[in-house]
């Protein structure tokens, strides 16, 4: 049995990932896996990747023993029964904005008694295996969790009570949306901003919610951690790569450069010599 979401999100202290919307390829699960993933971040909501994509790269993550959470598009039913059906463990929603819209999520994920979702046993949700019905109802609400994305004005306003919704297991900031909701496009620092932020670390504190963010550089993970988000997300594979190559290429280029420069002072220094023996 692969590695399990819940077994990350309910262990205590930092637990960290990747994100993943470009690189499906086959050996995906294994090289986070081997870079010390401990989960993976799938998007299918800025991505083109769809349900036939996702369904092929949890094998992916399964065969690596890497537990992952799926973004859908929305919170419409057939993207979160679908993701579910095809294996997804954790299931992250887009603009959650109050606790009745969080609870109906959770309908939508559960089977009965806890939900309406509609049953669909011994497919991938289920790695194929079958088995008692009431066993596999009860197994799959145990093993599918909720990430529910703050960010928007009305996610900061209602995430007191989005926390305390039975059902909803991380409060993940989305950064970028968040400050253009509040009008205040990518101003970070900015006082209101920050107040939000700690708005949601303390409702996730609470409730003892998962706290989760998406961030770019060493530094920014480590001051996070420090503020008590616990579920942290470390860039994301394009933008990760393009910098690699970036720093690689311009490295290259001003390395070049450095040495045409020496080489032409150099020159240049001969020339001089051999015209003042003359």
């Amino acid at each position: 049995m692969s590695a399990r979401l819940g077994d990350v999100l309910d262990r205590k202290g930092l637990k960290l990932g990747h994100y993943v919307g470009e690189f499906t390829t086959p050996g995906i699960g294994y090289i986070l896996k081997e870079a010390g993933c401990e989960f993976a971040f799938f998007d299918m909501e800025h991505s083109g990747n769809s349900f036939e994509t996702l369904a092929r790269t949890l094998r992916y993550f399964e065969a690596a023993g890497l537990p992952s959470m799926v973004r859908v598009p929305s919170d419409s039913y057939d993207h979160i029964a679908r993701a579910l059906d095809c294996g997804a463990d954790g299931i992250v929603i887009p603009m959650v904005g109050s606790a009745e819209q969080a609870r109906a999520i959770v309908e939508k994920m559960k089977y009965t008694p806890e939900g309406k979702r509609g049953v669909a046993l011994a497919l991938a949700n289920d790695r194929y295996k079958m088995g008692p019905v009431t066993d596999a109802l009860a197994n799959a609400n145990e093993r599918t969790r909720l990430v529910c994305l703050i960010e928007t004005v009305d996610g900061i306003a209602n995430v007191d009570e989005i926390a305390k919704v039975e059902g909803v297991d991380v409060l993940w900031v989305g950064h970028f949306d968040l400050t253009c909701s509040m009008g205040i496009p990518a101003q970070f620092d900015h006082p209101d901003y920050t107040a939000a932020l700690g708005k949601v670390v303390a409702a996730g504190k609470r409730e003892k919610k998962n706290l989760g963010r998406l961030v770019a550089d060493v530094d920014g993970g480590v001051a996070l951690a420090a503020e008590g988000w616990d579920l942290i997300c470390y860039h994301g594979d394009v933008w990760l790569l393009q910098t690699a190559i970036r720093q690689g290429i311009d490295g290259i280029r001003s390395g070049v450069a450095a040495d045409e420069k020496a080489s032409k002072k150099k020159a240049s220094g001969k020339s001089a010599k051999k015209s003042k023996k003359k």
